[in-house]
């Protein structure tokens, strides 16, 4: 379904460059099927051709009207002047996905020509290493296939699970700026280790594996996390006395307030793209 398609990245930071490694090492499209572009790091681009062997482009009117996919990956605010400046090469026989954050479909559709299928989604850095979570939702021109088509380039760099558009602001806040979460978590471990007198890497080797080995009994057995927690937790033991720690000190009320304060600004956002009149 993808093996014939050409893909436009319109954009060119830490997310096309995740992306672009998951979709080249797990082998959903060659390089040369792939052009990529931004609006004036020349040299960015250089790096990204000569590492991955993809084409780059400057002249993105002209690319873009040749692709079967583009994907939106500029940063928020210059989303409305970016289309302004390719719509007139966009049609509806493409398929148009946006990694922008806050940014609706509706947004984007009305910077297009009538009949263009937008498809959302929100991924996180963790695509880099193709264990991203990926969540996506369609726009109102988009067909089965097409969602398909999402479906099949983002199972490439990790998981993939559709909602209701209206849920992925939640999603952001949750997953999409997750990442950033759990390396708090661990950077305060870290921390916490090294003042108990432990090395710097001997605290981040132990970390990591934990950190992977949780993941992973999550996954495997099905388990909810409470039960699991319950498992580690001996009455009277160590774990119980550090939990109780973090019990005082609210921490499931951080987390939800974290998650909560990030989904409000995804709003925020969307709300000002809206807002934003290009030049």
């Amino acid at each position: 379904m993808l093996a014939d398609k050409r893909l436009f990245f319109l954009g060119a930071g830490a997310i096309s460059e995740a992306m672009l490694k998951g979709i080249l090492e797990a082998g959903v499209l060659p390089a040369g099927q792939i052009t990529i572009s931004n609006q004036q790091n020349s040299g960015r681009l250089a790096q990204l051709s000569e590492i991955y062997g993809v084409h780059t482009s400057r002249e993105k009117s002209s690319e873009i009207a040749e692709a079967d996919i583009v994907i939106l990956a500029m940063k928020p605010f210059d989303l409305r002047q970016a289309l302004q400046e390719v719509r007139g090469a966009i049609t509806p026989r493409q398929l148009i996905i946006s990694v922008v954050a806050g940014a609706s479909t509706e947004a984007i559709e009305a910077q297009l020509s009538d009949g263009v299928p937008v498809v959302r989604t929100m991924p996180n850095t963790s695509c880099f290493v193709q264990q991203s979570a990926t969540a996506i939702s369609r726009g109102r021109h988009a067909t089965e296939e097409q969602i398909e088509q999402v479906r099949q380039i983002f199972a490439a760099i990790g998981t993939v699970t559709v909602v209701e558009e209206h849920l992925l602001d939640a999603v952001t806040g949750l997953s999409g700026s997750g990442p950033a979460y759990i390396y708090y978590v661990v950077e305060s471990l870290m921390q916490a280790g090294q003042m108990a007198g432990l090395a710097e890497e001997v605290c981040r080797d132990l970390l990591i594996q934990t950190l992977y080995g949780s993941a992973s009994m999550l996954k495997v057995t099905g388990k909810a996390p409470q039960e699991l927690r319950r498992q580690v937790t001996s009455p009277n033991g160590t774990t119980m006395a550090g939990l109780a720690v973090l019990e005082q000190g609210e921490l499931p009320g951080l987390f939800q307030k974290a998650v909560e304060q990030a989904t409000r600004r995804a709003t925020e956002m969307g709300q000002e793209i809206s807002a934003i009149q290009p030049a």
